[in-house]
């Protein structure tokens, strides 16, 4: 996909075809891509119709993971119905502004009560540290309705990521869709590690900037480099998204992805993190054959998977690089129509993870009875 961005958002309209049949426009760019421009680019072309988007880590294309480019996904009027709304200035967000705006939402979605038909959607500042808070205050206000999203990326630059909402480009923001669709379908997460007995507690730690400075007492790195056998030299990022940490919340344990070693020592978290937590050391398994298993199953569950809006964790990505691995990945993400981005963080309901896989399986279109 070319980097300019008035040329690839004419590349993905030719792609569509007819917009008349389309309902709602979903675009995640890489950063090498200038906000500005994209956001104009898709308005211009696209006048009139609703669209969203957001930065990426990489992106997952329906011919497979690509980098640098451009990925675009289009929902027909026919079979998707989807109002989206942004979230401002997620440092202050809080659970009354969550109310608010799913509540906002909700009546502009008008419809049936009935809430089957019905999922939540977030695309969330990567860098903004506060994707519990916000997730704890949507999930409040959506009660039973599930929840999926990714946060968003900057090519592992960690600098500047952003989200476009009907031609805005905002900052220190995310979105919220509410989606209604007479799709089958089904939200998932999958995931390849499994607990062991080694154990690790944060001792010292700044909760506010997601730094852990000790473990058991020890100085961080070092502790977690004992624990997990690697060389206490300075590590790369594909070790840690080869050793990830686990939390265990509600009798499950979810991922709690390291991301880097801080010049003193400490330990810069994806996730929220605090003094008094219990990380578990996890081990990993096959990575393909845990997304294959999954996959496999939400197949089964649709009667035919027709195509996957997919969040894969940066992390995964790397491991997947550097097991060599990312062939068999990529295989499988054409196999199933997985389209998507690689994130700074996963959504699933009220949690927000690290080195996971989640999205939201749709089967084919319903025929009348």
């Amino acid at each position: 996909m070319r980097t300019d961005s008035a040329a690839a958002i004419e590349e993905i309209v030719a792609a569509i075809g007819d917009l008349a049949d389309v309902g709602f426009l979903l675009v995640f760019a890489s950063s090498h891509y200038d906000a500005d421009e994209l956001a104009e680019a898709m308005a211009t072309r696209c006048p009139g119709l609703p669209q969203a988007g957001c930065s990426t880590a990489g992106e997952l294309a329906p011919q497979g993971p690509i980098e640098s480019g451009l990925v675009a996904l289009a929902f027909l009027k026919d079979d998707f119905q989807i109002v989206c709304a942004p979230l401002r200035a997620l440092s202050r967000f809080g659970l009354e502004e969550g109310g608010e705006l799913v509540a906002a939402l909700r009546r502009r979605l008008g419809g049936a009560a009935d809430d089957r038909d019905l999922f939540g959607l977030t695309l969330l500042d990567g860098l903004c540290q506060r994707e519990e808070v916000v997730l704890a205050a949507l999930q409040r206000a959506l009660h039973d309705i599930p929840l999926v999203g990714g946060s968003t990326g900057d090519d592992l630059s960690f600098q500047n990521t952003f989200v476009i909402c009907d031609g805005e480009v905002i900052r220190d923001a995310g979105l919220l869709m509410l989606v209604r669709t007479s799709r089958p379908f089904r939200v998932f997460k999958s995931d390849h590690f499994e607990p062991t007995a080694t154990k690790l507690v944060v001792t010292a730690c700044d909760p506010d900037n997601r730094v852990v400075s000790e473990l058991d007492a020890e100085p961080a790195w070092e502790a977690f480099a004992d624990a997990t056998r690697l060389d206490r030299t300075e590590p790369s990022g594909n070790e840690f998204a080869a050793h990830p940490l686990l939390v265990r919340v509600g009798g499950e344990y979810y991922c709690r992805s390291i991301q880097k070693m801080n010049m003193d020592g400490s330990l810069s978290f994806y996730c929220a993190i605090d003094t008094g937590v219990v990380l578990t050391v996890a081990e990993t398994r096959d990575m393909v054959d845990a997304l294959e298993e999954t996959l496999l199953r939400l197949d089964d569950d649709l009667d035919g998977i027709d195509f996957v809006l997919g969040f894969d964790c940066v992390h995964r990505k790397l491991e997947a690089e550097s097991r060599q691995i990312l062939g068999r990945i990529a295989d499988l993400f054409r196999r199933f129509a997985v389209i998507g981005f690689n994130t700074y963080g996963e959504q699933y309901n009220a949690m927000h993870l690290n080195h996971t896989f989640t999205g939201v399986a749709f089967g084919r279109r319903r025929t009348p009875s």
